[in-house]
């Protein structure tokens, strides 16, 4: 394995690392965060419409903007509820990193960013 694919795998492992770390400094319930860790992965129901809507709708789930995006906003809107969310997605997006799961291209769902699934 290439070393730029094995740091992007340990950068994932970060990820998830300091999402759960701060998860649990957030006194949110750990019931929450087990039925929403794979949550993110509806996004694959887009390869029904073909590898390109597929890779859109997955990479648009797998990409730490919009949970970057709603962890600001909870935590400017002072919502514990969003901030929870932002991290259990953050979680997932590590944990698939960590395993080799990146951003698909639109040629097919084993081809990704990290290399071939």
């Amino acid at each position: 394995m290439s070393l730029p694919r094995v740091l992007l795998r340990l950068e994932g492992a970060a990820l998830l690392t300091v999402a759960v770390f701060l998860y649990a400094r957030s006194d949110a319930s750990w019931l929450l965060f087990a039925l929403l860790l794979l949550a993110p992965d509806v996004g694959m129901v887009g390869y029904l419409r073909g590898s390109r809507a597929g890779a859109v709708l997955y990479d648009l789930f797998h990409t730490s903007l919009l949970p970057a995006g709603l962890a600001v906003i909870g935590v400017v809107a002072d919502s514990r509820s969003a901030v929870a969310v932002a991290l259990i997605w953050l979680a997932h997006i590590g944990m698939d990193r960590a395993l080799g799961f990146g951003l698909k291209y639109p040629t097919g769902f084993r081809d990704t960013h990290l290399g071939r699934v």
